[in-house]
């Protein structure tokens, strides 16, 4: 009997200790090293990016040349107006805009710049004297008997950051300087919404966050037409033989970029960064059998089959596997000796003089025509050179706004123009100007400095919104998610993130659209790098269901045995105190 109550104690005691071992050491060490590891997140600060509340502020200088003010209105002007118009785009988001206005009277130099022959020298002047930051505008206020603008035109914009307005008679010195400035400030808001931000690009950017109002469709149409915001671009220039046999093409693509691409996109490197190559393709055909017109003798390409044209050409224009930034293509196509000449119509029927047209951020599609430069009876494959002249002008007004560079080219007496057909790919806006305004040509740079800026106030919003958007969409995602693993880059490309949204919120404030658009391309590629994390694919986390089906078969072998064990002991400790109470009674 002894050794059978012997046996049984250690029986128990075994029993306690594999319990023991398995709760106090066992569990925890199991939990601990099958714990998701997630670092540490800063929610509140993202939380307050829901609410997302802009404001840009511009500052605006005014400068009274000589016969527009009084010396006794001099002595009152004011220091600074500020004038603030707010709208909100939904619920959560709202943008104020501020426009921080100085006036001031025209220096020596500045009435000797304002007295040249034209405006263009003028401003050229103006421009040597000082150089407006980024961001800023210069309206200088000339006398109505002033030449420099010519007849009809009350307001002059140049290339650089400045303005020229002829206020008329009734902005006459003679009159008090509050009637003044209420005469000047309808001009001056119509410069500062052709020159600074306006409120329809501004709601157009902001597009990834809110749903437009219908005032906006137009807005919102006209941006999907341009590339979204990207760090970089890749350009491709294509030449495009489906004859060799006949024609043996000849471009100097590398001096036509040199001279007409370049400059533009050397301009706009402080928004994104570009690169360019180029390839010719032969026996490369556009996939649509052209019609021909018997009445004119000439191939046709009706606006309806220009959207079959550009899938087969695609697939022959390769990728680039290394690069994710959105390629912009730029074909040229020149037809086989069988269906030349070959034009496209539009929609109303008419031949489209550019002989071109272009799709929405993906590129442009030239025909260029060569049957005239050859007669019958040349010998074939006959040698040709193509005149980048008249390809870079067409490829230029599908890369900006058309109506400057119509100026532009036809000043330098070229031909076969495109027609006012769409605004640009890579997103430079140029408002309408009202009527009495006259704007300068921005010339071989191909984009003017005030230009740049409403680009880059715009891109600036629309990475605000985009990177606003990854990252609150992600915290929600690891919020609902509990068992995702955050690891310390995510965590970190997070923290950069808000970090850099807060700043480039901040320099918007304070008018520095330079460093906003920095801040906000880094918080942009910091939070898609978080979003698009590899360790945050679902395959690598469980749901719980799935960890009850893995463990169970592991565990409950191990724990039955256990618990039985433990309940039998149980039980007869409950029986031992039973037989005692029993004893004692």
């Amino acid at each position: 009997m002894a050794t059978t109550e012997v046996e049984r104690r250690r029986g128990q005691l075994a029993a306690l200790s594999i319990a023991a071992v398995v709760i106090l050491i066992g569990v925890p060490l199991w939990w601990r090293t099958t714990e998701t590891y997630r670092a540490w997140l800063p929610f509140s600060q993202i939380n307050e990016l829901t609410n997302l509340q802009l404001q840009l502020s511009a500052e605006v200088e005014v400068v009274f040349a000589r016969g527009t003010v009084t010396p006794e209105q001099q002595k009152k002007f004011p220091l600074t107006l500020t004038k603030d118009d707010e709208h909100v785009i939904d619920g959560n988001t709202a943008v104020r805009y501020r426009y921080e206005t100085r006036f001031r009277t025209a220096t020596i130099m500045e009435e000797d710049a304002l007295s040249r022959p034209s405006a263009a020298e003028a401003d050229l002047s103006l421009h040597l004297l000082s150089e407006s930051p980024c961001g800023s505008l210069v309206i200088y206020v000339i006398p109505e008997s002033s030449p420099l603008l010519p007849p009809g035109v009350d307001v002059y914009i140049g290339k650089r950051r400045t303005a020229v307005l002829r206020p008329g008679a009734a902005g006459h010195a003679g009159r008090s300087l509050d009637k003044v400035l209420s005469h000047l400030e309808p001009r001056i808001t119509q410069i500062l919404q052709v020159m600074s931000f306006s409120h329809s690009d501004i709601a157009a950017a902001l597009s990834d966050r809110v749903r437009l109002s219908p005032t906006n469709k137009r807005s919102k149409a006209d941006s999907m037409r341009a590339f979204k915001s990207s760090p970089g671009y890749e350009i491709t220039f294509s030449l495009l033989n489906p004859d060799p046999k006949s024609h043996r093409l000849h471009w100097d693509i590398e001096g036509a970029v040199q001279s007409y691409i370049q400059p533009m996109l050397s301009k706009l490197s402080p928004v994104a960064n570009f690169s360019i190559d180029s390839q010719i393709l032969y026996y490369a055909m556009l996939g649509v059998n052209p019609r021909f017109d018997s009445s004119h003798r000439k191939y046709t390409l009706s606006a309806d089959s220009l959207a079959h044209v550009i899938n087969p050409v695609e697939a022959r224009l390769g990728s680039n596997a290394a690069s994710s930034n959105p390629v912009l293509n730029f074909l040229l196509y020149v037809p086989d000796a069988h269906h030349s000449p070959l034009h496209i119509r539009d929609h109303r029927k008419q031949e489209v003089p550019s002989n071109a047209f272009h799709s929405p951020r993906w590129g442009g599609i030239m025909v260029y025509n060569v049957n005239d430069e050859y007669g019958p009876e040349a010998e074939l494959p006959v040698d040709l050179n193509i005149d980048m002249a008249r390809v870079m002008g067409v490829f230029l007004a599908q890369l900006r706004w058309v109506a400057t560079y119509l100026r532009f080219f036809l000043s330098k007496g070229m031909t076969h123009l495109p027609p006012c057909v769409a605004r640009l790919l890579l997103g430079v806006q140029s408002a309408t100007p009202p009527q009495g305004f006259l704007l300068e040509p921005c010339g071989s740079a191909g984009l003017a400095d005030w230009e740049l800026d409403r680009l880059m106030w715009t891109r600036s919003v629309e990475n605000i919104a985009t990177a606003t958007m990854s990252v609150t969409s992600l915290a929600q995602l690891l919020d609902q998610i509990g068992n995702i693993v955050i690891n310390d880059n995510i965590a970190q490309q997070v923290s950069s993130a808000v970090a850099s949204l807060q700043l480039a919120v901040a320099e918007l404030e304070s008018a520095n659209v330079a460093f906003a658009l920095q801040y906000s391309k880094e918080a942009t590629l910091a939070s898609e790098r978080a979003f698009f994390d590899p360790s945050l694919l679902h395959l690598l986390y469980f749901p719980d269901d799935q960890k009850f089906a893995i463990y169970i078969p592991l565990f409950l072998p191990m724990c039955v045995p256990i618990l039985l064990s433990l309940l039998k002991i149980l039980s007869e400790v409950r029986k031992r105190r039973r037989e005692k109470q029993t004893k004692k009674e």
